[in-house]
């Protein structure tokens, strides 16, 4: 399996000085990595890519599950991969959504028309998920995990002062896997583009991201809101909170929080400690 690394490297650099990507056999977590990385003072520009985790991670705790066995002709299963960076926006608000727009966009640029056959299309489900919308119903293709660390200087092998260093996360199914043990069935790049494989994904999605988190970090989510509008799974549908709270779903905020009407009034609810899905029940 041939990565882009340098490829990368090139197209990058000029946005990011000392950008670097790394491609690792297996590790934990490329998010924890990063993160050990960064509080040890080693805050550069970088990308890392497994491809394999042993101890992936996800939103809320959850386990973010990576096949162990590559698919034929040594096929990677799944994108695995975090970039870190210092990071310092105005408003942190509506990050994982600007980052969900972006690899979206990057890998679907236009959403095709409903019609009979409902050809997948990519959305997003509030605040960090990768939907797969078709025929074959609703399906998970990927989430996104944003982490940060406070930053602070650690003598000689300390290389940032930045406040703040930002790990993004992202993983996508490539390959179909298994629905056992998932309560969504999970969707893959084959059902997007067939012949899409992890490193033309990783080429495609890496170059758009770190501009989207250089315009955020300048404008933050407002001027991506209807971009994340156009790929709105939620929008309009019944929803069920984790916390037992019921409604349907109005679109986000400017400042990304999600919109839900509960008892006759609109209600912002933020992402920090919530999960939302959708409901059987019929839109109020």
């Amino acid at each position: 399996m041939r990565w882009p690394v340098e490829t990368l490297c090139a197209a990058v650099s000029p946005l990011l000085p000392g950008f670097a990507v790394e491609v690792l056999p297996s590790v934990d977590s490329t998010n924890t990595e990063l993160m050990r990385r960064a509080r040890a003072g080693r805050c550069a520009p970088s990308l890392l890519v497994a491809e394999r985790q042993t101890a992936g991670r996800g939103r809320l705790g959850r386990v973010w599950h990576s096949d162990a066995a590559h698919g034929a002709g040594g096929a990677i299963p799944s994108l695995t991969m975090s970039l870190g960076l210092p990071f310092a926006p105005r408003d942190w608000s509506g990050l994982s959504l600007a980052v969900g727009v972006s690899v979206a966009e990057s890998l679907q640029p236009v959403l095709p028309p409903r019609g009979a056959q409902r050809p997948a299309r990519l959305g997003l489900k509030w605040p960090n998920d990768l939907w797969l919308d078709s025929a074959a119903g609703e399906r998970k293709l990927g989430g996104i995990l944003l982490e940060t660390t406070s930053l602070v200087a650690r003598g000689p092998a300390a290389s940032c002062s930045a406040a703040r260093y930002a790990v993004l996360g992202i993983g996508i199914n490539v390959l179909p896997r298994s629905a056992e043990g998932l309560s969504l069935p999970p969707g893959s790049l084959q059902d997007l583009e067939p012949g899409l494989d992890a490193p033309a994904a990783l080429l495609r999605i890496v170059g758009p991201l770190v501009a989207m988190l250089q315009a955020f970090e300048q404008h933050g989510f407002g001027p991506v809101q209807p971009r994340f509008a156009a790929r709105d799974l939620l929008h309009g549908r019944a929803v069920a909170l984790s916390d037992g709270r019921t409604g349907s779903a109005h679109g986000v905020r400017e400042d990304g929080a999600l919109l839900v009407r509960m008892a006759g009034a609109l209600q912002a609810i933020s992402g920090a400690e919530i999960s939302v899905r959708p409901s059987a029940a019929q839109p109020v």
